[in-house]
């Protein structure tokens, strides 16, 4: 990959990704997905770039371990990344610990042209200067670096047992001070349940997780600074108008179980034309007859039933978005724009900003540095999620605009005390406490 020189400001690439596939089926889906990831790296030559994951080691974190330390060897030694010569990584690999478990992974890569960047100690409130590459896992809850939470068990009780929370950090480049919040929120778990009503109950409990995890990134106890929040929000389109719209002038059969009154099926047919299927909703089941609907010009016919953002308008904010529905794909290899009939398609991968945060990409789109919000391997199979992405640049001075964001930190590069080297290649650790490895 060539090099980008140092110019003022820095080029930043946001990326979120929900990658459980990729361990699920790691010799079919892994390469594909670094060789798609890294033509994004080498399209955008960032300075500064943030890879957060959710599902991070597939539905059996233990029977993926040799697969999740691959994949991390993979993506700090490869030659694509070989200009990246400073990295943390944060992987919350706790899996036998159902209270704090989020399976979530943020992964941060610095150029070797990047100068004066640092990140923040949340327990000393002070910055740090940023050097070498570290990987700190298993329990996190310890490291200073950042916080990271999981959602209480009771936001969502009709799921036993949940991965979902958020892991945030904060950095400072150039004077700049910005949050980096990845995130994954509770799914739906029944297409019947989401379609009885509009808004649906499980857009509730989004809305609910969202605003605990906004309330902890606005509170008194640091100070207020720009703040990007990614990751799988598990947004999805208004279930009851999506299938009004899809299904016109169709008439629906109910299908009830045989032992009791309870919705299994629906069926919408058309009135005429043979009373063709249109579409069946099952509790797992979302098959409508022409998935091109959510390709076609982006899908973009459809945004007008992404609702579930419009409640945080005042706190969250979105480039356009020009790219279909990022969930759910095939994981078949051959099938990479097909999407499973498991649910309706939505744009559950997002890359949403606070006011601030927005300032600082639309200052830098004014100063000739375009953006770009898309979606990465269109026709490849990227697992059930295709990853997203924002690309930007950061203006010189960006944070010292309208008063200082953050106060400079050159003064404040003391390195945490008290860590233990790891040779390179170490086996994991199978204890319970936070390690860091120098690579």
């Amino acid at each position: 990959m060539a090099g980008r020189a140092a110019a003022p400001g820095a080029a930043l690439l946001l990326v979120t990704a929900n990658v459980g596939s990729l361990f699920d089926d790691p010799e079919n889906l892994q390469n594909n997905w670094l060789h798609e990831f890294y033509q994004v790296v080498h399209a955008h030559t960032p300075h500064f770039m943030a890879l957060h994951c959710q599902e991070f080691g597939g539905k059996n974190y233990e029977a993926s371990m040799a697969h999740v330390d691959k994949f991390v060897k993979e993506l700090l030694s490869s030659d694509a990344m070989k200009e990246y010569n400073r990295a943390r990584v944060y992987l919350d690999e706790n899996y036998r610990s159902q209270e704090h478990f989020t399976a979530l992974g943020s992964f941060y890569f610095l150029h070797e042209s990047l100068k004066n960047i640092y990140q923040f100690d949340f327990q000393a409130k002070k910055y740090r200067k940023v050097t070498g590459k570290e990987i700190y896992s298993d329990t996190l809850e310890s490291t200073p670096m950042l916080e990271k939470e999981k959602f209480p068990q009771h936001y969502f009780p009709e799921c036993k047992w949940s991965r979902k929370g958020f892991l945030r950090t904060r950095w400072c480049i150039a004077d700049c001070a910005f949050d980096l919040v990845n995130i994954h929120l509770f799914h739906d778990a029944s297409n019947l349940v989401a379609w009885e009503s509009s808004p649906s109950l499980y857009s509730g409990i989004r809305h609910k997780a969202l605003g605990y995890v906004l309330d902890r990134i606005m509170d008194q106890r640091f100070e207020k600074v720009a703040y990007f929040v990614f990751g799988d929000f598990n947004f999805r389109l208004d279930a009851k108008s999506v299938v009004e719209t899809l299904c016109t002038k169709a008439t629906m059969q109910t299908v009830r179980a045989a032992d009791s009154s309870e919705v299994v099926k629906l069926i919408f047919r058309e009135a005429d034309n043979d009373h063709k299927v249109l579409l069946q909703l099952e509790k797992k089941l979302f098959d409508y007859i022409n998935q091109e609907v959510f390709h076609d010009n982006n899908g973009t016919a459809l945004l007008e039933f992404d609702k579930e953002l419009a409640m945080f308008r005042d706190q969250l904010q979105e480039l356009d978005i020009n790219f279909p529905p990022s969930y759910p794909y095939s994981e078949d290899r051959s099938r990479g724009r097909q999407y499973m009939n498991t649910r309706c398609p939505a744009w559950c991968d997002r890359v949403l900003m606070s006011p601030a945060a927005k300032e600082l990409v639309l200052r830098a789109e004014s100063e000739g540095e375009l953006a770009t919000y898309d979606h990465i391997g269109p026709d490849v199979c990227m697992g059930d999620h295709k990853p997203v992405f924002l690309a930007f640049h950061l203006a010189p001075g960006a944070g010292r605009r309208g008063g200082p964001q953050a106060r400079s930190p050159h003064s404040e590069e003391t390195e945490m005390d008290g860590r233990t080297a790891l040779q390179p290649g170490t086996t994991r650790s199978s204890s319970h406490t936070s390690r860091v490895s120098f690579l």
